[in-house]
């Protein structure tokens, strides 16, 4: 087959295999310019880290200004062609008002990322300073990008939020849907091979490994087969859990109490209460409540991280 014919081919198949095509259609947002804007996002949060040269404290308003402005124009830009995706009445002025909405909750958007640094730090005995934290640390990435897409995800932003998480999922291997919601001082460990599903939710000082699955037992269906959209479909963690290596967590009525530890390699499909551990002996699942020995380093290992303060 010559190159002729397989470009007749193609052209035959974009009319036959039409579902696949975007022609004629509205502007959709850019991968490249997504991915070019989740950098942006990462250098307003973490100003002084990712820059060719140091900023000095004397040029930090007018570089924060220049970038700022920078950020509004590229981020309304790709708000305005999701919207008028998803048909908006008025996507020009709605686009202007969400960016607005969106840079706003920066200031608070640091804070909290702040204590996933903390997490992070304290987390790995490996980890030697803050800086190499947030240079070499894959979850910082993926966890500060998916903070602010579930902020555009709660805006009803389309499009955009999942471009936001797939960039970082291409980086590091992690998958967090935008619409989880994930509380303070989140660490993931190594933050290879984790998927946390759309409708989970992560309590505060949460600590998970590689390879951790927070999914869906199954999806119901309507009555011509199709998804139903919307209903909760992935698992709650409590408050101070650690979820070791490879375990999976399905379905949305699953609930893993406070302080609780799920062992590697774990499959739950069912609940577990407040200070429980949860690993196999065997071959069998044990969930048992956690001694006072196991909950006092616990206790003091956070009063160790609530003694320890820096500024980012």
């Amino acid at each position: 087959m010559q190159l002729d014919d397989i470009h007749q081919a193609l052209l035959s198949s974009y009319e036959t295999d039409g579902g696949i095509n975007h022609f004629d259609g509205i502007n959709l947002p850019s991968e490249a310019s997504v991915n070019r804007l989740a950098a942006e996002f990462m250098h307003l949060l973490f100003p002084g880290y990712f820059e060719q040269s140091c900023i000095s404290r004397h040029d930090v308003a007018s570089h924060t200004a220049d970038r700022l402005r920078a950020v509004a124009q590229h981020l309304r830009v790709e708000i305005e062609k999701s919207l008028r995706f998803a048909r908006h009445s008025t996507p020009d002025t709605e686009a202007e008002r969400l960016t607005m909405e969106v840079l706003k909750r920066f200031p608070q958007l640091r804070t909290t990322v702040q204590t996933d640094v903390q997490a992070a730090y304290r987390g790995d005995p490996a980890a030697r300073s803050v800086e190499e934290i947030v240079l070499a640390y894959p979850c910082v990435l993926v966890i500060s990008l998916q903070r602010i897409a579930h902020v555009l995800y709660n805006l009803k932003v389309p499009l955009l939020p999942r471009m936001l998480t797939e960039y970082a999922h291409e980086r590091t291997g992690t998958d967090i849907h935008p619409g989880a919601q994930i509380g303070d001082h989140f660490f993931i460990d190594h933050c290879t091979g984790v998927v946390i599903g759309e409708t989970a939710r992560i309590g505060r000082h949460v600590k998970i490994y590689q390879g951790v699955t927070l999914g869906a037992k199954s999806f119901e269906v309507d009555n011509n087969g199709n998804p139903i959209k919307g209903v909760k479909r992935h698992p709650d963690i409590g408050d101070n859990v650690t979820i070791y290596a490879h375990a999976t967590i399905l379905g949305g009525d699953t609930h893993i109490g406070a302080h609780s530890i799920v062992g590697a390699n774990v499959w739950l499909l069912e609940s577990i209460p407040e200070n429980s551990i949860a690993y196999y002996k065997n071959e069998n699942l044990v969930v048992r409540c956690r001694r006072k020995q196991e909950k006092a380093v616990e206790s003091r290992s956070q009063d160790q991280l609530e003694a320890f303060n820096w500024s980012i």
